[in-house]
């Protein structure tokens, strides 16, 4: 029998971690249980993990907001300076296609900002403890070294044009990965130095990845530069751009050079 744990008593930071890490190890039951068949297997892990989820964060912390992708939204939110932005699985079709480019993502945004975050990747092992992998914004560990060729993550099955285009004015390589959170994790893990996505998202797609992308020091922003807001009344949030800082100047000044000429 597992302990309990006080989860009013956590600190937010632990307390996403914690709540990723579970709803990350649910997903994976979900699928090895071998009840579903594939086109129903993303449908049961979003709403399972979504529940898990909703539930725990009403208990733990209940005078806050929520957001979720699974859950109907709700306009008392937009009244709370402490709002919580969930997506239970980013990646369905890659968790579904058990690889490992999938996330949870578990973030609070505090007066619009990215605040506190925690992203799960249960597909990658690389502690070799079986319990996958999450990052947080309280537990920063150094970028690696950057390589000498540049790359750049997009989506696998429909990279965005900007993207591309982008990508050919710096000569980087394009490296074709799943879910938002995966990519924006990339950049930490040292897979890729790059984001840029231009193809449409929500809040609950990039808050969390951007609240623990900003602990490490990355540039996070739109693709013209200005700031990432969240608890918007319209939670379509359609681009962004995580990178090293050092890159950030010359993607958005390509950005804008396509801007331009368009």
């Amino acid at each position: 029998m597992s302990a309990h744990v006080d989860a009013k008593a956590l600190a937010d930071a632990d307390l996403a971690a914690h709540l990723a890490e579970v709803a990350g190890r649910i997903l994976l039951e979900v699928r090895s249980s071998g009840l579903f068949s594939a086109k129903a297997l993303g449908k049961a892990g979003d709403q399972t993990a979504n529940q898990f989820l909703v539930h725990a964060l009403r208990e733990a912390r209940p005078d806050d907001g929520l957001l979720s992708e699974e859950e109907k939204d709700n306009a008392e939110r937009l009244g709370k300076s402490r709002v919580w932005i969930v997506d239970p699985v980013d990646g369905t079709r890659e968790y579904g296609e058990e690889r490992a480019d999938w996330a949870v993502h578990v973030g609070l945004a505090i007066d619009g900002k990215p605040a506190i975050g925690a992203v799960a990747l249960p597909g990658l092992d690389l502690t070799g403890t079986g319990a996958g992998t999450v990052l947080r914004t309280d537990r920063v560990q150094p970028l690696p070294p950057a390589p000498e060729k540049l790359r750049m993550v997009v989506s696998r099955t429909r990279p965005a044009k900007e993207a591309v285009a982008v990508a050919e004015g710096l000569d980087a390589e394009l490296v074709p990965m799943g879910s938002a959170g995966a990519k924006a994790m990339a950049v930490i893990l040292g897979q890729a130095d790059i984001y840029l996505h231009s193809g449409g998202q929500y809040e609950w797609d990039s808050m969390a990845p951007v609240a623990v992308a900003q602990a490490h020091g990355l540039h996070c922003s739109r693709i013209d530069g200005s700031p990432l807001v969240y608890n918007q009344q319209d939670v379509y949030l359609p681009d962004l751009l995580i990178c090293r800082p050092e890159h950030a100047e010359q993607v958005l000044s390509l950005v804008r050079a396509l801007d331009q000429a368009a």
